[in-house]
Formats: structure tokens, sequence, C-alpha cells
């Protein structure tokens, strides 16, 4: 099994919704941040070792046909390299929102380490390395918001326009079918992970 579609896009971007679109077209199973959180044991030393240089992607993506969403979104240039038949995506949303949602969210919890479960320092740990990749040094709003704006224009800028579809969630199935080549679902976009869904998916690191 290999990856036929990969998104580029930072957490926040839809990429939940995103999973479950591209699951429902049948490019499913989709590898999501939950996939590392629910498997952690198998998943977090993969990826640890990604972060020094060393990507098992073949292990790391055994059993899925898409990956959307962070870590892979760390890793967008590799990946897309790793599967040259994959079909890119960068999910996207505004800077501004985007910035509010992560900073309620992803930062509010991995940038606060006293708050962090003992069980999950180790995903917390690898999650806070990813986010170093994707950001460099950028702490700030003006300085991720220029982080968040300058990979987006790298990812339009590297891959060649018939292999890349920018997609919104409030774009719907539309232009998503069309470049995956799916006819369009009759049953609503999915749109979910909500800032309360979100928390309720982080109960399940204070579980590993």
């Amino acid at each position: 099994m290999t990856l036929s579609v990969i998104s580029a896009g930072f957490g926040r971007t839809g990429t939940m919704s995103l999973k479950l679109a591209l699951e429902h077209l049948g490019f499913g199973p989709c590898h999501h941040m939950i996939e590392v959180i629910e498997n952690g044991e198998a998943q977090v030393p993969l990826w640890n070792a990604a972060l020094t240089g060393t990507p098992d992607f073949g292990a790391i993506y055994d059993g899925y046909t898409s990956a959307v969403d962070w870590p892979t979104a760390a890793f967008w240039q590799e990946t897309a390299e790793a599967y040259p038949e994959a079909k890119i995506i960068l999910s996207t949303r505004s800077p501004e929102s985007w910035y509010s949602s992560i900073s309620e969210t992803i930062l509010a919890t991995v940038w606060a380490p006293d708050t962090w479960p003992p069980q999950a320092t180790e995903w917390f740990r690898m999650v806070t390395k990813v986010l170093e990749r994707s950001f460099g040094g950028a702490k700030d709003k003006d300085s991720l918001i220029a982080a968040f704006n300058a990979h987006e224009a790298e990812v339009k800028a590297t891959i060649p326009a018939e292999r890349l579809l920018v997609h919104s969630a409030k774009d719907g199935w539309e232009p998503l079918c069309a470049f995956l080549g799916k006819p369009v679902p009759d049953t609503p976009y999915p749109r979910t992970n909500s800032k309360e869904e979100f928390f309720q998916h982080m109960t399940k690191a204070d579980d590993m």
C-alpha cells in the first residue's frame, strides 16, 4: 500500500475534516495526528527517527493510503519526493483565523510543558520538535503568521500546479473531487474538530 494523497497544510487548517473527506472518497485510512496519539507506542519512535534524519515512511504509513496534518506537514517535501505519484493538497485558511485557532488549541497544550501528563511526555516532546521544524524559532503571533505564509508560498513554488490543490474546508467537495477524479458525494462536506473536539481528542494523549 502506498500514499495516493498527501496534504502539506499545517494543523488547524481543516485537516480532520479533510481526513474524513478523503476516507469518504476512498482514500482511507488517512494518517493524521490522531493516529499518532492512538498508536503512540509505534508511531512516536518512528517520527523521532524521522526528526533525526532517518525517516522510514514505509513503516510510518503502513496501511494508509493518504496523509494529512502534522507530523506529515513538517515532512511535506520528503513525502512528496518519496511518493512521486501522490497528489498534493495544501489545506489552508486565513492566516489570522489559523493563528487564533492554533494558539487556543495546539500551542496552548504543546507549549505548556508543566501541564503535560507524565505518560504522554514522549509524544509532547516529539510534537514540540515537529512544530519547531515547521515554525523555526517563531513564537509570537507575527512570526508564526509569517512562518505560515512562508510555508504556503514554498509549497506553491515547489509542487507543480497540476499536482497541487490549494483547498479550504469552505471550498467543499467540488474542487477536491475534481482534483482526485471522484464523483461529488450527496452528503455535506465534513465539518469537525472544533476547539471543543480538539480537547476531547487530547484526552487520548492523556491516556497514552
